[in-house]
């Protein structure tokens, strides 16, 4: 058990705690009495609790083809079945409603295709300068993608197109023929621009990557969240003096817009503090990815981290204004059990690849390079 205990990263729970309490502290700065304090620490508690759990358990068997295609094969099958009994949020046909538990298959999916493209990408080491691997990877990445953007779930979509891109650039694929692939991407956009979308469409696109451009309508809840930004000023007003979230001004800010309330309160220095945490906590992370058994482990590591700075470049960029609201929560802050329980489940299942990253044989090495 004690041996056990060292696989755990104390170190990054100790980064994590300081981020969780600015979370908890902005939403009980709240006047009104909500739940949301009282919920959130309590999915804190459960998830800190999968954590360690996972902690303990030998992940090797994800190495396994039939294991990863069933999982791949459950969650794409879920995020099927949403079409049909999912419940509506803002929008979106997005969650599985169980009484008092809403869950997201989403946020799980990302995992899923973070372990998929870990797998594919290991076992194609050597012959990895190879179009076809663009291809069958991005299929993978692909038909969830697909099936998130349906929902519509513009957010989700993002962050799995944002991992696929990330653990690509990262597996050693040509760039040649990656920037091959995008800038068919950008041909194919430019046509479908000029030739096919009708002006009520396009309008559509320029308030989604612009919503500053409509402040009265699609832009407004950025346009109250850069006021909330920059009322913090250097200090911030204090905590429950944040009049952006407090008199409601700010919508969605439990969620959403939760940077932007922290920063009202604790300006631009706390902010900076956020920062310095969260660039702490992907600094263990890589740390824990590049003490990998084998490649498996080390871009499941890589793969894990680009999930995190994919959501906190689009939340981040969101309550700024410089990036499309899209509904994407800020690590381990905002709101919600569904993403904290698959933050901690993605954490603990790279500290329980830790475990025998000293242990492993190698016959497991020769046989991932060479693809066997």
């Amino acid at each position: 058990m004690k041996s056990r205990l060292f696989s755990i990263d104390w170190l990054l729970i100790l980064f994590i705690l300081p981020v969780l309490s600015a979370g908890l502290i902005t939403m009980k700065s709240f006047t009104e009495e909500t739940p949301f304090f009282s919920h959130q620490l309590m999915w804190i508690g459960i998830s800190f609790a999968v954590l360690f759990a996972l902690s303990f358990i030998d992940f090797r068997f994800l190495k396994r083809t039939s294991i990863l295609v069933a999982l791949f094969g459950i969650f794409s099958f879920l995020l099927i079945l949403l079409f049909i009994i999912g419940h509506t949020s803002n929008g979106a046909q997005s969650w599985f409603n169980l009484g008092g538990f809403s869950f997201q298959p989403s946020d799980m999916m990302k995992l899923v295709v973070i372990l998929m493209l870990a797998k594919y990408f290991s076992r194609r080491h050597v012959e990895i300068d190879n179009f076809k691997h663009i291809f069958i990877s991005g299929l993978y990445a692909f038909i969830p993608f697909l099936l998130v953007f349906l929902q519509p779930d513009f957010g989700s979509a993002i962050i799995i197109l944002f991992i696929w891109i990330g653990m690509t650039l990262v597996s050693g694929i040509s760039r040649k023929y990656f920037l091959l692939v995008l800038g068919a991407g950008v041909v194919a956009f430019t046509m479908l621009w000029f030739f096919v979308f009708q002006p009520y469409q396009k309008d559509r696109i320029i308030n989604f990557v612009d919503p500053m451009s409509d402040v009265r309508g699609s832009g407004y809840n950025v346009y109250q969240s850069t006021i909330a930004v920059g009322s913090g000023q250097m200090m911030g007003k204090g905590v429950g003096f944040g009049t952006q979230s407090r008199l409601k001004f700010l919508p969605e800010y439990q969620t959403d817009f939760i940077f932007a309330a922290f920063v009202e309160e604790w300006g631009f220095v706390g902010a900076m503090l956020l920062f310095l945490l969260f660039g702490l906590i992907l600094w263990r992370i890589l740390h824990m990815a590049l003490l990998g058994a084998t490649n498996f482990e080390i871009l499941y590591g890589v793969g894990l981290s680009i999930y995190f700075i994919s959501h906190l470049i689009v939340n981040i960029g969101m309550n700024i204004g410089i990036m499309p609201v899209t509904g994407i929560t800020l690590p381990f802050m905002s709101y919600g059990g569904s993403h904290l329980l698959t933050e901690f489940m993605g954490l603990g299942i790279l500290m329980g690849m830790s475990r025998y990253r000293r242990v492993a044989h190698r016959d497991d090495m020769k046989n991932e390079f060479l693809g066997i």
